[in-house]
């Protein structure tokens, strides 16, 4: 038999019963378009969280107050929750860390602002020049603080760009205004460039004053939230954090590393923890999605068995004229990979679109790899060729003269 031959033998035999094989595609069709989509949507989602680990700064060290939580303990001081940390801390790590670039420490509050006829809740931080460079931000409008500002105790701020909207209104004037905060007036000299975020890691909605300001009138004291040190190369990061932390043991006397009272957040290990876990996420969504393409494969089963039943007769004379067992092997093996080809082609399609469908609302950028196009196909071919050979051998097995007998 020439592949001319089958591929037309195949054809008939698949479009004979159209609402049939139709009906078997569609379960093709929704398990890879399944698997696609969710291949897509995890990809989509590990992208972002990646961009938005690596939009607070380039090889970045957190210092936050408060020990993590190490086992057999009850209690954590959680991140921020302890008063551990100071300016003079930041202070010593920029003077004797050599590998520290530069160094930022802040003082992050939560605060009712207000403008003449406006307010809006957001978050206060009072920090340093050099914090404009270390957590990537840039200046849209204005200018950022300067080191004379901040020690002369200038009451200056600079707000996000959606502050700046709350307060004066979509891309209003409010350079040079005047807001208050907790009771203090503060002149606006400049508006941070928008970067994005969202809820309370929104980068847009927040407020900037001289560190020296915040701990004099929100806070009362000179203790920091954090300490950001931008380390100059990404191979130096673990070698700055040993440094430190052994020198942050040894500012606040403490002789045991496990009794430390503060923790150092490694950017490029939080990276590397929520990749693992958004791929984790997602090959587990893409795992449930395949079982509608094992549902599938049983389906082209059921109908290549029944196909096998109504063309007893058929296998029959065939045979009686000559048709080798590989002949009918094959004929059957090639309808079941031809009902999964187009099955995988048509969800394919189906995924890509439900994919950019899902990109279009907003709530994530589904991205669709060639890897996930090439992985349903390949999965696609193999439920062809496993679910389609039993059927396949089980014609090839017919005896002519039985087959020929069947009614």
């Amino acid at each position: 038999m020439t592949i001319k031959d089958l591929l037309h033998e195949t054809s008939t035999a698949l479009l004979g019963n159209k609402v049939r094989s139709g009906l078997t595609i569609l379960g093709i069709i929704i398990g890879i378009g399944s698997v696609i989509t969710m291949l897509g949507v995890g990809q989509g989602a590990t992208n972002s969280i990646q961009a938005s680990i690596q939009s607070i700064g380039s090889n970045l060290l957190l210092v936050t107050p408060g020990a993590q939580r190490t086992p057999g303990s009850t209690v954590s001081g959680g991140f921020g929750s302890s008063l551990t940390l100071k300016k003079t801390d930041a202070d010593a790590i920029a003077a004797q860390v050599s590998t520290a670039q530069a160094v930022a420490p802040d003082i992050t509050t939560r605060q009712q602002v207000t403008a003449s006829g406006t307010n809006t809740n957001t978050s206060v931080i009072g920090t340093v020049p050099s914090y404009l460079n270390v957590r990537n931000l840039a200046v849209g409008e204005g200018s950022f603080f300067d080191d004379i500002q901040a020690q002369s105790l200038a009451r200056v701020a600079v707000l996000g760009p959606t502050t700046r909207d709350n307060l004066f209104g979509v891309n209003g004037d409010s350079i040079g205004k005047t807001i208050r905060i907790k009771g203090v007036l503060f002149t606006v000299i400049g508006v941070t460039a928008p970067k994005g975020g969202s809820g309370f890691n929104n980068t847009d909605d927040r407020v900037y004053i001289p560190i020296s300001v915040a701990g004099q009138y929100l806070v009362g004291d000179n203790h920091v939230s954090t300490i950001s040190i931008q380390v100059d190369n990404t191979s130096d990061i673990q070698a700055t954090q040993n440094q430190v932390t052994a020198l942050l043991l040894q500012l606040h006397n403490i002789s045991d590393p496990t009794a430390a009272d503060f923790t150092i957040l490694n950017q490029a290990d939080i990276l590397a923890t929520a990749s693992s876990v958004t791929t984790t996420l997602t090959y587990l969504l893409a795992s449930i999605a395949g079982i509608s393409l094992l549902v599938g494969g049983i389906g082209i089963m059921n109908m290549m068995l029944t196909t096998v039943t109504e063309r007893t007769r058929e296998i029959g004379l065939r045979k009686a004229i000559g048709a080798k067992k590989k002949d009918i092997r094959l004929q059957f093996l090639v309808e079941s990979v031809m009902l999964t080809f187009v099955g995988g082609l048509l969800g394919v399609l189906l995924g890509i679109g439900l994919a950019y469908a899902i990109s279009f609302t907003g709530l994530v950028q589904a991205q669709i790899s060639i890897f996930s196009i090439v992985l349903s196909f390949g999965v696609s071919a193999a439920i062809g060729i496993i679910f389609g050979y039993y059927p396949a051998a089980r014609a090839s097995n017919l005896n002519p003269i039985q087959a020929l007998r069947y009614e």
